[in-house]
């Protein structure tokens, strides 16, 4: 009778729930399952939907919400079970109440069968009363199983939400390929037309005034597709942007840019000159690279036809002031020279011809080219070389015109074709610019030698001391460890010296340790930046016939390497155990980017004070600005995020004292000036020759092209930079000096201003550049690049010395 009472509380003070109100119970625990069920379904569809949206864009948050889904389906599944459990147990109650029922009508038709027969055996009420009661116990735990929690586990398997990861982001990728086509051509990027400003006549004299034909335009960008289009437009790093003709095909000449010849970096737009010019002028669409290299290409009056010779064309006639007669004299005096584009080609030649003979009696004679002869050569239906020529043409004088006085003038022109069995532009040994500036550049094998000697002599130095030096300390200390340890259990100041001895303030955190974060963050993305730019010029991606492919080139990754510089900054400012970890991301970005800017600043202003085509237009700067901010910046943020979650502690191999050690007075020849000196002066040593014809390139005329010698030369610098690095920070431990680790980064990282020293030398005396134009733009980004070198030289060193040091501390046996 146990099982009834337990049903029907039966036997017991506390009376339970009936039977009824049991089953009511259970309907409506179900009610709310059902409920629960619908919802589940709803949150499983918006995760699905969550992880389609973010599946290409954002790997992480889509497995979030995949593992976010897997949750609510197991609830769902554990719901589903939960609700065959409660219908099971309340077909049970039913069931059972039923028995119930039919058991009182057995028991009482029994007590009347016993009053009327005495003698009656309800042996067999019993036993059904037995079953009945089994019947009860089966429900009973079906009621435990419910209460009790689903045993469905919460694992997740990572694999199978990768797997479903890549089947969303596959049908993501498959609807958008079935889109292509679908949006409207973007309309093509135009250049400002010639600003009207003036041209000065030469470097530092005063500036005259011209007259420009056409209105200005806007140089618009409208997404940011096409802004990062731009770094890259024009016909492919590497890819030679030939034109296939047909005869008698138009072959457009674009005019380009004037300048002084020994100042590369000082140009003009050609129609800032009275030279012909269209009433109307049309300007190419140039890619980033171009516009930052100066190039400002316009359309000419020259017509010029595939295959088609053509013999003294007039061009246009001209009726010139005695003010632009004397524009024209200056820009003569000062070597203008002009550069035509002609199908990527760039012809160039001199404005006018100058002859300055004897001092006694002197002859000055100024002469303008106002006939050009044009050669083309062809293979096929391309052309593969253009160049310009006066050989056979007289100048016009003008000298002796009279301020009142008009001069008029014939333009006249003619062009030349002739067949080549050359393929391809590359292949030609003259270069592509018919030998307008002069080619110097060789393999120079006595700076390599020189360099690989000094090479050697350092590794096997440093060699000598982790072998020779180094080995001996150890052995010395050692052994002075295990005779002193047993005597005393005091630290190893009786009779102890050298860097032994200071192995308890050796690892003791530096002062300003957020920006000697920076600075190795920011360097270690230099020297991504510089590894990428050559490795790229050596696989030959950088097209020489394209202008400022390693301009957009160096831009593009510098934004892509900024989360190497938030990465290493942030990592290693939490393992020194900075906290201030978003103003050590906040440094990281303005250590190269504030100073960069300043500097820009104060060099576009020249060149727009000036009219000079090297200044950027409003919107090429809002261009660059929105790369930094939409890619530059994020990306060192991320990596910042990246770094300091993975960081783990710094371990350093010695317990530092709470108490600084007093550092000994040191002799002059390791103070940290000296050290500057020495760790400055032999890597620049090694890249001093090699450091000529990087200059001659980016500020003379020359076209680099020894990319193998140079990463070769990089290679070096970058190990002579290690080496002397570990050999100053071991003379300064020796010395009981455990300030080494701001010493390390302005050892080496002192070449940078060796090679700015470098800069004022070649300025003076291996240049022949002038004006307030190119001064201030040569000595400004002189000074970013030796910048830039310190830090890159500067984490060199620095993660050297730390190596260096940590070795020699493992080794040490110590309490």
């Amino acid at each position: 009778m146990s099982g009834l009472g337990r049903l029907f509380g039966k036997g017991k003070k506390e009376k339970g729930p009936t039977p009824e109100e049991a089953i009511q119970k259970l309907k409506e625990t179900e009610k709310i399952l059902i409920k629960k069920q619908e919802f589940l379904e709803q949150k499983i569809q918006q995760e699905l939907q969550t992880a389609k949206k973010y599946g290409t864009k954002n790997k992480r948050a889509a497995l979030q919400a995949l593992r976010r889904k897997k949750r609510f389906e197991q609830q769902l599944a554990q719901t589903d079970g939960t609700l065959s459990t409660l219908e099971f147990q309340r077909e049970a109650i039913e069931n059972a109440t039923t028995n119930a029922e039919v058991l009182r009508t057995m028991e009482l038709a029994a007590q009347s069968m016993k009053k009327a027969y005495q003698d009656m055996d309800i042996d067999k009420v019993d036993e059904l009363m037995t079953d009945i009661t089994e019947q009860q116990e089966v429900a009973q735990q079906i009621s435990d199983a419910i209460s009790r929690p689903m045993g469905f586990g919460d694992d997740v398997d990572e694999d199978e939400l990768l797997e479903e990861l890549e089947e969303l982001e596959q049908e993501e990728l498959a609807q958008e390929l079935l889109n292509v086509g679908d949006k409207e051509e973007e309309p093509s990027v135009k250049l400002p037309s010639v600003p009207s400003t003036h041209l000065p006549a030469g470097p530092g004299s005063t500036a005259l005034r011209m007259t420009v034909v056409g209105n200005p335009r806007s140089w618009s960008c409208q997404w940011l597709p096409i802004l990062i289009l731009l770094l890259g437009t024009g016909h492919g790093p590497g890819v030679e942007g030939v034109t296939h003709y047909k005869a008698g095909d138009p072959v457009i000449l674009y005019v380009n840019k004037v300048g002084p010849y020994h100042n590369p970096q000082e140009t003009y737009h050609y129609y800032q000159l009275p030279v012909c010019c269209p009433e109307k002028i049309r300007h190419k669409s140039l890619s980033l690279g171009e516009v930052l290299d100066g190039d400002r290409m316009a359309e000419s009056l020259y017509e010029i036809r595939f295959r088609e010779n053509v013999e003294k064309r007039i061009l246009c006639h001209m009726q010139l002031s005695s003010a632009q007669v004397e524009q024209l004299r200056q820009a003569i005096e000062e070597l203008y020279y002009f550069e035509f584009v002609v199908d990527d080609l760039p012809i160039r030649g001199f404005v006018g011809y100058m002859e300055e003979s004897g001092f006694l009696p002197h002859s000055h004679k100024i002469g303008l080219w106002t006939h050009l002869d044009f050669h083309l050569e062809f293979h096929g239906d391309r052309i593969i070389f253009a160049n310009v020529s006066v050989r056979d043409v007289k100048p016009h004088s003008l000298d002796g015109l009279r301020p009142d006085e008009f001069l008029g003038l014939t333009h006249t022109y003619s062009v030349r074709w002739s067949e080549t069995s050359v393929e391809r532009r590359s292949d030609r040994r003259r270069g592509d610019d018919g030998g307008f500036f002069p080619r110097t550049l060789e393999i120079h094998w006595l700076s390599i030698i020189n360099s690989m000697v000094l090479v050697f002599l350092l590794v096997g130095f440093v060699a000598v001391i982790l072998m020779r030096v180094l080995r001996n300390d150890l052995a010395r200390y050692n052994l002075d460890e295990e005779t002193t340890s047993a005597g005393s259990g005091d630290d190893f100041d009786q009779g102890d010296n050298g860097w032994k001895i200071i192995h308890t303030d050796v690892f003791r955190f530096p002062p300003y340790r957020g920006l000697l974060c920076a600075v190795l963050g920011v360097g270690a993305q230099f020297l991504a930046l510089g590894t990428g730019i050559i490795v790229m010029a050596l696989l030959g991606m950088f097209n020489v016939h394209r202008h400022g492919a390693i301009n957009s080139a160096a831009i593009l990754l510098y934004a892509l390497t900024c989360c190497i510089s938030g990465y290493v900054s942030s990592h290693f400012y939490r393992q020194i155990g900075g906290e201030r970890w978003v103003w050590n991301i906040i440094l990281t970005t303005s250590l190269f980017s504030v100073p960069f800017f300043l500097t820009w600043s104060v060099v576009n202003s020249v060149h727009w004070a000036n009219g000079s085509t090297q200044a950027l237009p409003a919107t090429t700067i809002l261009l660059l600005l929105t790369v930094w901010l939409l890619v530059g910046f994020p990306l060192t943020v991320i990596g910042g995020i990246f770094g300091k979650n993975n960081a783990s502690p710094f371990d350093a191999p010695c317990r530092t004292k709470n108490i600084a050690r007093e550092i000994p007075p040191q002799p002059w020849y390791k103070s940290t000036v000296i050290h500057m000196t020495v760790g400055g002066f032999l890597p620049f040593s090694a890249i001093s020759v090699e450091l000529y014809y990087i200059f001659a390139t980016v500020w003379g005329r020359e076209q680099y092209t020894l990319y193998g010698i140079l990463f070769f030369v990089f290679a070096i610098l970058l190990s002579v930079g290690a080496c002397i690095s570990i050999a100053l920070t071991y003379f300064q431990l020796s010395g009981e000096d455990y300030r080494w680790w701001w010493r390390s980064v302005l050892s080496v990282g002192s070449t940078g201003l060796f090679i700015f020293l470098y800069s004022v030398f070649y300025y003076a005396r291996r240049s022949n550049m002038s004006g307030a134009v190119q001064t201030v733009e040569f000595f400004g980004y002189s000074l970013l690049t030796g910048y830039v070198f310190f830090l890159m030289l500067g984490t060199i060193s620095f993660f050297s010395s730390l190596k260096f040091i940590r070795y020699i501390y493992v080794n040490l046996k110590m309490d």
